[in-house]
C-alpha cells in the first residue's frame, strides 16, 4: 500500500525538472553554405552558469611561450649571419690592405737595392778615378827635345799620337802648358758677348753698390730707374726710391740721376694716394705700379699728373702673407716690367702656391693671359721677368746662391737652372729688372746694388 504512494510521489517530484531540461533543450535545422542540410540539438547545462576558458589558458601560454622563443632564436639567426658578414668583410679589406703594404714594401726593397747597386758604382769609378788622378799627378811632364823621334819612342804603344805632335820645336808644348792654367771662368763661350736681342739669361755678375740706406725704414725698399719714361720732368736717368718698412707707406722719393742718389739728395718728394704693400713694386711708361696694403688691388700711379690712373683687383691672387716669398715680408704680389710688358708675379688657392705669372694691360691693369708653373713660390727668395721668362732666385741670405729655375711664357716650359748669384750683404729683399740699362736692380740689406747680366741666344732644346 505505502510503495505505490512512494512511487507516485518520487515522479511528481522529477517531473519539473525534466519539463525544466526540456524548456532549456532545442533543436535546431539549417542549411549549410553548400547547401546541406544540419540538424543542431543544443542543452543547457544544468549545474554550470557559464562556461570556463581556464582549461584553454595553459595551452594559449605554452604557445605563446614557444612563440617568444621562435622569434628569439630567429633574431639571433639573422644577427648571426650579419656580424659573420661583416666580418668577412673586414677580413677582406684587411687582407687587401696587408697585400697593399706588401707590395709597396717590395717596390722599396727593390727601389733600395737599385739605389745600393747605384750607389756601389759610382764609388767603383770614384775610385777608378781617383787612382787615375794619382797617377796623373806621379807622372813626370814629358821634357822638349829639338827632335821629335826620342819622344816618339817613349810612348806607350797604345796611345795615339798627338796630331800636331810632328812639330819639331817647343812651340807646341808651351801653347798646351799655357792653355791648361787659364782660369775656368774664361773657358765659357764668349759667341753670345756681342748679342744685344732679347734671350736667355746666361750669367749675373757681381753686385755694384750705388748707395746705403740710412735709417732703419731703409732695411727693405724699391728703388728702380723708368726704362720707357713719359713726358717732359723725368728721363730714364732718374732714379725712384721707396723705403718700405713702416705700418704707412706712401713716400716716393726722386734723384736727378744715380750721383745724387749716391748723395742723397732728392728732388721731389712725391706721397702716393694709397699705402703700399712690401717690396713688389715697379716703374714702367712714366708710372708707378703696386699693390694696396692688405689687398689683392693694383694700382697704376702717374708720375706725371701725380694721381691714381687705374686700379684692378688681382683675380684670386693671395695677398697679406698667403703667398709670399720665403723671406715674407708680406710679398704676395710682384710687379715687373721687361722687353715684352708688365708682368704680376703671385700665387692663387688654386695652384696651390705655385707661381702663377700673368700679362697685364700697363694701362687698365686687365689680366691677358695667365700660366702656372711648377715651383712653390714660398721655396723661392726672389723672382724678376726677362724676355719673357720667369727667374726664381733660390735663397735672400746665402752670400753665394743661384737663379735656379726659369720659366718660358713663350712654351709653357719650365726647368731647373744653376746660375751664379751674390747676396753680398746677406738680405736680398727686392730684385728687378731693367730691360734699358740691361740691368738687375736690388735692395740687400740696406744697400742698393746693381747687377750687370748678359744674355745670349736660346739654347737648342731648352725651354
Amino acid at each position: 500500500m505505502w510503495l505505490p504512494v512512494f512511487l507516485l510521489c518520487l515522479s511528481c517530484l522529477t517531473l519539473p525538472v525534466r519539463s525544466q531540461a526540456q524548456d532549456r533543450a532545442s533543436l535546431r535545422r539549417s542549411n549549410d553554405h553548400a547547401g546541406s542540410c544540419h540538424y543542431t540539438f543544443t542543452v543547457a547545462s544544468p549545474e554550470e552558469s557559464s562556461c570556463s576558458g581556464g582549461s584553454m589558458k595553459p595551452e594559449m601560454d605554452g604557445v605563446s611561450s614557444r612563440l617568444t622563443m621562435l622569434e628569439a632564436l630567429v633574431s639571433r639567426v639573422i644577427a648571426d649571419d650579419g656580424g659573420s658578414r661583416t666580418r668577412t668583410n673586414g677580413e677582406e679589406g684587411f687582407q687587401e690592405a696587408y697585400s697593399q703594404v706588401t707590395r709597396e714594401r717590395n717596390q722599396l726593397q727593390q727601389d733600395k737595392e737599385r739605389l745600393n747597386g747605384q750607389v756601389l758604382e759610382l764609388q767603383r769609378r770614384l775610385a777608378e778615378l781617383s787612382q787615375e788622378a794619382e797617377s796623373l799627378r806621379q807622372r813626370p811632364c814629358q821634357q822638349t827635345n829639338t827632335s821629335g823621334g826620342s819622344q816618339r819612342e817613349n810612348r806607350p804603344a797604345s796611345v795615339s799620337p798627338d796630331p800636331a805632335y810632328h812639330f819639331g820645336n817647343g812651340a807646341y808644348q808651351e801653347m798646351k802648358a799655357e792653355v791648361t792654367e787659364v782660369p775656368a771662368s774664361r773657358l765659357i763661350p764668349e759667341v753670345n758677348h756681342n748679342f744685344t736681342g732679347c734671350g736667355e739669361l746666361q750669367s749675373v755678375g757681381d753686385p755694384v753698390l750705388h748707395r746705403k740706406a740710412d735709417s732703419i725704414t731703409g732695411k727693405y725698399g724699391v728703388w728702380l730707374q723708368d726704362p720707357e719714361p713719359q713726358g717732359p720732368l723725368y728721363t730714364n736717368k732718374t732714379v725712384w726710391r721707396i723705403d718700405t718698412v713702416g705700418k704707412d707707406v706712401r713716400q716716393l722719393f726722386a734723384y736727378e740721376d744715380m750721383d745724387q742718389l749716391s748723395k742723397g739728395f732728392p728732388m721731389k718728394v712725391l706721397v702716393l694716394p694709397e699705402p703700399m704693400a712690401s717690396t713688389g713694386a715697379t716703374m714702367y711708361r712714366g708710372s708707378l705700379y703696386y699693390q694696396r696694403k692688405r689687398s689683392r688691388t693694383l694700382i697704376r700711379y702717374d708720375l706725371t699728373s701725380e694721381s691714381l690712373a687705374s686700379r684692378r683687383e688681382l683675380p684670386h691672387a693671395g695677398f697679406h702673407g698667403q703667398h709670399p716669398y720665403s723671406w715674407g715680408g708680406y710679398t704676395d704680389i710682384d710687379l715687373a716690367a721687361d722687353e715684352q710688358g708688365m708682368w704680376a708675379i703671385y700665387s692663387t688657392s688654386k695652384a696651390k702656391g705655385a707661381i702663377v705669372v700673368s700679362q697685364l694691360d700697363p694701362k687698365s691693369l686687365d689680366v691677358k693671359r695667365s700660366w702656372e708653373t711648377n715651383i712653390r713660390k714660398n721655396t723661392v727668395a726672389n723672382a724678376f721677368m726677362v724676355c719673357g721668362r720667369l727667374y726664381t732666385v733660390a735663397s735672400y741670405t746665402a752670400p753665394n746662391t743661384t737663379i735656379n729655375y726659369v720659366f718660358d711664357t713663350a712654351t709653357s716650359v719650365g726647368r731647373a737652372l744653376a746660375l751664379p748669384f751674390k747676396n753680398k750683404y746677406r738680405y736680398n729683399s727686392m730684385v728687378d729688372y731693367n730691360h734699358v740699362q740691361g740691368k738687375l736692380y736690388a735692395w740687400d740689406n740696406f744697400h742698393m746694388v746693381t747687377y750687370d747680366i748678359r744674355l745670349g741666344r736660346v739654347s737648342h732644346g731648352s725651354g
